[in-house]
């Protein structure tokens, strides 16, 4: 049997196994915790959302490093 021609069906057949399977499952609730945002994480009116980043700037050698590996990535991909 050629699994790749019937892929659909083969998802289909597990998809109708795992859904009952795992509704039946004693599965513990989950932990869930509530979180609530402080007044200052809010924009709203005259406050405009900033974010600060801080980081060191990359040097021209580091940039020029990063991107030479970047293409190199890049290529293996293909």
């Amino acid at each position: 049997m050629n699994v790749l021609k019937h892929m659909e069906a083969v998802f289909i057949a597990a998809a109708l196994i795992a859904v009952p399977v795992g509704y039946l499952a004693k599965v513990s609730d989950a932990n869930a915790t509530s979180f609530t945002a402080s007044s200052a994480a809010i924009a709203s009116g005259a406050k405009v959302a900033t974010v600060t980043v801080t980081a060191k700037r990359l040097s021209n050698a580091e940039k020029s490093q990063l991107l030479a590996l970047d293409t190199v990535t890049a290529a293996s991909r293909l």
